[in-house]
């Protein structure tokens, strides 16, 4: 793990580009269906064993996470519009 980063703290110095979209891509693509249906399965594995309200409410917290986490994503683009714009140099 450590060669990995050093790795890419040399290519980083070096002025090599990291692809960003590729890893973000990578991470939706394969990363978060896996922890979505392992997050099913405790659920199921939870209700049924009676403790309903428990699973409602980790059901629950678990959607407000995912609002956090894409609210952070469209700030994040919308931020960077109105930091444009705001601070566009007219010539």
């Amino acid at each position: 793990m450590s060669e990995t980063l050093w790795t890419v703290a040399a290519h980083a110095q070096a002025g090599a580009e990291i692809n960003t979209q590729g890893i973000i891509g990578f991470f939706l693509s394969k990363i978060a269906p896996i922890l979505l249906a392992i997050l099913g399965l405790i659920f199921i594995a939870r209700s049924n064993k009676g403790e309903v309200s428990r699973v409602l409410t980790s059901s629950t917290i678990a959607i407000i996470g995912i609002a956090f986490i894409a609210g952070a994503v469209v700030l994040v683009a919308v931020g960077s519009g109105l930091v444009d714009i705001l601070f566009s140099s007219e010539d």
